[in-house]
């Protein structure tokens, strides 16, 4: 059993849910096919992924709504130069000229033990489609999904829709994949989760992300509703503050990003929280195996 170092009692043992930060960013290049796919073979629960839309409306999985230079490369196969990443937009790009840019051949640096491999930006569809009929881990249930937003009130008509029609069309393709039920949306932008507080979508959960600094019961409050999951920078997660949420906020479900490092991991799982987000699932479902 594990010793909570986070000055606070040591909870009993509960299980928290694997999440697979953007597929297994640690092990495959981020938000692709073969992070999704590894991931899944590994025995996530959740697959984590963000999305951005192109110029065509379609629902591309990336972190950034740009080709960042550090991951991708032009459609033609050059370097794309750090300062002028932004410049190579999504939102005004067709998903046609993004699936010709490979974003997942570069090393990178931070993930020495990614295995690069050629890979484009899929869209949300064909992820949904190559999750569904993976198969499973002997035992596993059917996958779950957690699917962030990414928008910003300043990326709004820049890098993105407004918050309506981005919302529409990410739900769109939930819809026709049949997995809302099995969906948690995640954003840092309130705006977003309050328009989908406001449709309340049988089946549908909703996660609010926040950075590191941002004080937990202000920020909940100023949400303005009680989310289903409440997703915090992992370094802002104490014994206390865990407390403190439980009270204030009986059944939101914790689950921080991004923890990779064994203590960090022990740490969570210390103190309680429902579902951790990983770059390394690896390393989370071996040090759950050992724990009993």
């Amino acid at each position: 059993m594990f010793t909570s170092t986070m000055n606070g009692p040591e909870p009993p043992y509960k299980r928290p849910e694997v999440h697979g930060h953007r597929g297994c960013r640690g092990l495959r290049p981020e938000n692709t096919l073969p992070a999704f796919l590894h991931a899944l073979t590994l025995g996530v629960d959740v697959l984590e992924m963000d999305v951005v839309i192109s110029a065509d409306n379609q629902v591309v999985v990336s972190h950034d709504p740009w080709l960042a230079a550090h991951l991708c490369r032009d459609q033609d196969g050059r370097p794309i130069a750090p300062p002028h990443e932004r410049q190579h937009n999504l939102y005004r790009l067709p998903y046609a000229a993004i699936r010709q840019c490979d974003c997942g051949s570069l090393p990178v640096v931070d993930f020495p033990e990614q295995q690069a491999t050629a890979a484009p930006k899929p869209l949300l569809r064909d992820v949904l489609a190559a999750a569904e009929a993976a198969p499973r881990v002997a035992g596993q249930r059917s996958v779950r999904y957690s699917v962030e937003i990414k928008c910003s009130p300043t990326g709004d008509g820049l890098y993105h829709p407004a918050p309506g029609p981005f919302l529409a069309l990410v739900l769109a393709e939930l819809s026709a994949a049949a997995v809302l039920a099995r969906t948690t949306l995640l954003c840092f932008d309130a705006r977003v989760l309050r328009l989908a507080y406001a449709l309340a979508v049988p089946g549908l959960r909703l996660c609010f992300l926040i950075e590191d600094g941002q004080l937990w019961p202000a920020a909940l409050r100023e949400l303005g509703f009680q989310p289903d999951v409440f997703g915090p920078d992992y370094e802002s997660v104490t014994a206390l503050a865990v407390a403190e949420l439980r009270r204030l906020f009986p059944g939101v479900a914790l689950v921080p990003w991004t923890v990779n490092t064994p203590v960090a991991m022990q740490q969570m799982i210390a103190v309680g929280a429902e579902g951790i987000t990983t770059d390394y699932p690896d390393r989370l479902i071996a040090m759950l195996g050992e724990v009993r």
